[in-house]
């Protein structure tokens, strides 16, 4: 299995910084790709960013483009998400996530618990 424990979030003025990290740890043999998702109430979980493990390939949503920036440490299996310029839409809980090759049941999506953001003045 695939454990994922996420840090950093909390709460934030407009304008300001944030890093989110997440650590993946378990019986992983590979992991493809790391990502980042939020969920705000009442709507749908959306893509934040990703990338990949191969080429290190990153994706972002239009909507954090230019503010957020997604990296990995290989040798830790953690991603990190740095965001700044923070708007009070950005307010969501974060949830990391994994697409990883484990020994017991092959390849997987795996998620943490979440973590909450909050920019509001």
């Amino acid at each position: 299995q695939v454990q994922l424990v996420e840090s950093g979030g909390g709460l934030v003025q407009p304008g300001g910084s944030l890093r989110l990290s997440c650590a993946a740890s378990g019986s992983i043999v590979r992991i493809n790709a790391m990502g980042w998702y939020r969920q705000a109430p009442g709507k749908e979980r959306e893509l934040v960013a990703t990338i990949t493990t191969d080429s290190g390939t990153t994706n972002y949503a239009d909507s954090v483009k230019g503010r957020v920036t997604i990296s990995r440490d290989y040798a830790k299996n953690t991603v990190y998400l740095q965001m700044n310029s923070l708007k009070p839409e950005d307010t969501a809980v974060y949830y990391c996530n994994t697409d990883a090759l484990t020994l017991l049941k092959g390849r997987g999506d795996y998620w943490g618990q979440g973590t909450q953001v909050t920019v509001s003045s």
